[in-house]
Formats: structure tokens, sequence, C-alpha cells
């Protein structure tokens, strides 16, 4: 039997974690591997494969849904030149993907103990988000004391709001943003 060129092997790695990840957002824990396998119509062998473990398949979508996070801010709110409108896009982006898969943020918190990103990933959010801090310092958007940690103090406020439907995180995020304005 022949081997499945690169490109299909690719495919179906990320056929496996679409597959996946929608999953887990819909179904949380739950989910086992060979219901990942037949939902993306591979063998099991293929998802052990290219995850030997649920947790390597777990990390997998993990680092897919922060890398999804980093795109969207990095497309679509830095380049908006009003800071305030910056950060309200960074934040209700963040808002929308745990409320979307909230699931999925319980699997992660529970395979990892934190849903917060890592590795290269979450160096590159850090980044983004004190690009974001220091442009609203200097342009008068955010208090001279804001910081980094601050700013993600309130991005994991708005994770845990979203994800496990506490009150209106939309509103929280506009409370916040008007609290972090100079006085």
């Amino acid at each position: 039997m022949s081997r499945p060129s690169r490109a299909d092997a690719e495919r179906n790695r990320l056929r496996v974690l679409e597959v996946a990840g929608k999953l887990f957002a819909e179904r949380g824990d739950e989910v086992q591997m060979a219901e990942v396998a037949r939902a993306a119509e591979v063998g099991v062998g293929t998802v052990y494969r290219h995850f030997p473990t649920r947790q390597a398949l777990i990390e997998a979508i993990t680092e897919e849904r922060f890398a999804g996070i980093l795109a969207h801010v990095e497309q679509q709110c830095l380049p908006e030149p009003d800071t305030r409108r910056a950060l309200l896009c960074f934040l209700t982006h963040v808002g929308e993907v745990h409320e979307q898969g909230r699931g999925l943020s319980g699997v992660i918190e529970a395979t990892f103990g934190s849903t917060a990103p890592r590795g290269a990933v979450g160096d590159a959010l850090l980044a983004v988000g004190e690009t974001l801090v220091s442009r609203g310092r200097a342009d008068g958007a955010l208090r001279d004391d804001v910081t980094v940690a601050d700013l993600y103090m309130t991005v994991g406020a708005v994770a845990i709001l979203s994800r496990n439907a506490i009150g209106d995180w939309r509103r929280f995020i506009d409370i916040t943003l008007d609290g972090l304005r100079p006085r």
C-alpha cells in the first residue's frame, strides 16, 4: 500500500485539527480520538500519526486558536488608527472566540491548567499588547500607568466572562475601557 503524499498528509492533519476543534467546542471533554477520526473521515491511525496523544491534539488546537486570535489582532485591530477602537476590536474578538468555543476553553483549561497562550504565539500576543498599550498611552487613549499586564488581566476577565456566560461581557469591555482612560 502506498503512503499518502505530503500534501495529502497535511490536508488530513488540517482536517483533523479543524474537526477536532469544532467537536471540542461543541461537546467539551467528552470527545474521543476515534470520534475525531470518524468526523474527519480519516482512519484513527491517521489521527494518531499526526497527534500521538489526545494532549498533543489539544495542544495543536490551542496553538491554532491563539494563532487565529493573533492574526485577527494583527490584521483587523492594529491597523485601526483609533487606539480605543483597536482595543475594542481585540477584546471583542477574544470574547467571541471564547463564547463560541466554550467547550474547547474548558478542555484547554483542564488539560493545561490555564487558557493563557504559551510559547511563540503567547510571546507575539504579549508584543501586540505592548504595542497597543504604548500607542494608547502616547495618543491619550489610555492612562499613563496602564501596563500590558493590565491589558492581559482584562483579556483574561473577558475570556472568563464570555466562556462561562457570566453577565454581559461586552458591557464589561466598555466599562473597563472607560476606566483605563486618562482622568
